[in-house]
């Protein structure tokens, strides 16, 4: 990536990339991100969070210009402050995913499942943990949650560890879906084909920059595309090993600001 980073694009992963578990983010990798951005880069955040959830972590990094990816790739913003809500959704995807969801009902009879609603909350069918998920919540019978298409599913079973219910999912077989298992016993399911990868590509289109001009970081299974998509993909030192294997380099954990040792990287390179 030489050249300075004017027409470079730069994706960012939230949890365990940007942020820890404890919703943590260190100045320096504060000020990395701005580094890059006032440096010229595109910076797209790409989450698995709601646009809600999203939000917020942009504001505490200073981006109010350019595009967000949200929900794995369902929802698309570009960033406008001269919007109301600071922003307007260039890409939405949905679907019906009532046909999947029964048939992982009937092998999770206590499993609690959620529906994203588009920079509000949720609809829900009973409260997951604590802290899990943000913004309004409805309790709804199942079958009201799937009275409309949706943009994504969520899936918890907290009897199960993560890799109890990634073996019951794979016996389960899903067809028809996009789908990442978390680090919990957490499934996201999105519309056939829709991920980071595919909303980034679209906003790559719009922003005409060079394939090879993309970097993406990120440490989820949800990055597994992303981190393949990119020019160079780049896995935090605490994602698992899958998802390493996706990767062109390995960088620090986030307890090590892994995301600021690319990005200082990157701007001293370009220098």
């Amino acid at each position: 990536m030489s050249g300075g980073l004017q027409g470079v694009l730069v994706a960012l992963d939230v949890d365990g990339t940007v942020v820890d578990l404890d919703e943590s983010m260190s100045d320096r990798v504060r000020d990395a991100v701005r580094s890059v951005d006032d440096a010229g880069a595109h910076v797209v955040v790409a989450t698995g969070r709601s646009l809600h959830g999203t939000l917020p972590v942009l504001q505490r990094l200073g981006l109010h210009r350019g595009f967000a990816v949200c929900s794995n790739g369902a929802v698309t913003v570009q960033l406008d402050p001269a919007e109301p809500e600071g922003y307007r959704v260039v890409s939405l995807h949905t679907f019906d995913p009532s046909g999947v969801a029964e048939l992982l009902r009937e092998h999770l009879p206590a499993g609690l499942f959620a529906v994203e609603v588009l920079g509000r909350g949720y609809k829900l069918t009973a409260p997951f943990p604590e802290g899990e998920l943000t913004g309004e919540m409805t309790i709804v019978p199942f079958d009201e949650l799937f009275s409309e298409p949706v943009m994504r599913v969520i899936i918890r079973s907290p009897e199960h560890t993560s890799a109890e219910f990634s073996r019951l999912v794979d016996d389960v077989g899903l067809h028809g879906v996009a789908y990442s298992v978390g680090w919990t016993a957490w499934l996201d399911l999105a519309p056939d084909g829709v991920t980071k990868a595919s909303a980034l590509e679209e906003v790559r289109m719009r922003l005409d920059v060079a394939r090879g001009r993309t970097l993406a970081v990120g440490d989820g299974r949800n990055d597994v595309e992303m981190l393949r998509w990119a020019g160079r993909g780049v896995a935090m030192g605490n994602a698992p090993e899958e998802v390493k294997a996706a990767a062109d380099d390995v960088t620090g954990t986030v307890g090590e600001d892994g995301l600021a040792q690319v990005l200082e990287a990157v701007a001293a390179a370009e220098r």
